[in-house]
């Protein structure tokens, strides 16, 4: 199957109710492990990449791996760029190929994040690919992103900012952070609700890993329809490999050591469809 987008993928979670697991890869075996768990539970996936990630390795070199994954697959795969930093590099991954961009302006005061997601907006229209924009701060550090303190969404402002940018998808702060929690997060589902009534786009929630999934169903069931996963999947992946490493330190063929990586982000993956109910909605 050919990569779709994620806008029929939200607009369908959005309506039925379950979400849909953003799974950020690293190289072919994350890009493999997402796809395969996809595959065994019938499910749609988004695979997605950083600004940092794309720096290691190229827009076109993930492009094309992910591309041609999910042309063996039988599932919607869509790639997904994930906390574009800047226009030059939403613009350079929509001529890529991608086929969801995320622009996001939230470390910006509202204005200045306004202008930018909407400048991304009306490109990337053209091509009818969906744009994701970020309000409120997601706390914590990923990669080279540094969040700082978290500053929560307020309800009036996601309301301003999705009728004034035109975004198909919004990603909201209420108590997540990016990378490893040094203690139990604080999740405002009570603030949730209050930005879905104020908004009809799909909401999306970042700084998943960690979180309790009881709380993840809880959110999705208040409205949040993308959820994001990425340092949790390092963790598997580098499990996996140290696993192998551990047991046999003569071990050089990457491909010994790179299949565990790849079966436990399976593992996880298929954990996670499972706690967003998209399996068999592919």
């Amino acid at each position: 199957m050919s990569l779709v987008t994620t806008k029929d993928m939200l607009l369908d979670a959005q309506i039925k109710h379950y979400g849909v697991g953003a799974f950020n890869v690293e190289n072919m075996e994350m890009v493999m492990g997402v796809i395969e768990a996809a595959e065994t539970l019938h499910s749609p996936v988004i695979l997605q990449t950083t600004p940092s990630t794309v720096d290691y390795g190229g827009l076109n070199q993930y492009y094309a791996s992910v591309k041609a994954a999910a042309e063996r697959a039988s599932v919607p795969v869509a790639l997904h760029l994930d906390h574009g930093n800047s226009f030059k590099l939403a613009i350079q991954a929509l001529r890529e190929g991608y086929t969801s961009i995320m622009i996001d302006g939230s470390q910006e005061v509202l204005e200045v994040n306004a202008a930018m997601t909407k400048r991304v907006v009306s490109v990337c229209r053209q091509c009818h690919i969906p744009v994701e924009g970020e309000l409120g701060r997601v706390g914590g550090k990923e990669d080279h992103l540094e969040g700082g303190s978290s500053g929560l969404t307020s309800p009036e402002e996601a309301e301003y900012f999705v009728i004034l940018t035109g975004i198909d998808s919004l990603a909201v702060s209420i108590g997540t952070a990016h990378g490893i929690y040094k203690g139990t997060p604080d999740i405002r589902i009570d603030l949730l609700k209050e930005i879905k009534k104020k908004v009809t786009v799909p909401l999306v929630l970042h700084g998943t890993s960690g979180v309790n999934d009881e709380t993840v169903r809880s959110c999705i069931e208040e409205g949040i329809c993308k959820v994001n996963y990425a340092t949790d999947l390092r963790i598997a992946y580098s499990q996996g490999v140290r696993q192998i490493l551990d047991e046999d330190r003569s071990v050089i063929d990457p491909k010994i050591y790179g299949e565990m990586g790849r079966e436990l982000v399976k593992r996880y993956v298929t954990n996670k469809i499972l706690i967003c109910k998209s399996n068999g909605r592919g």
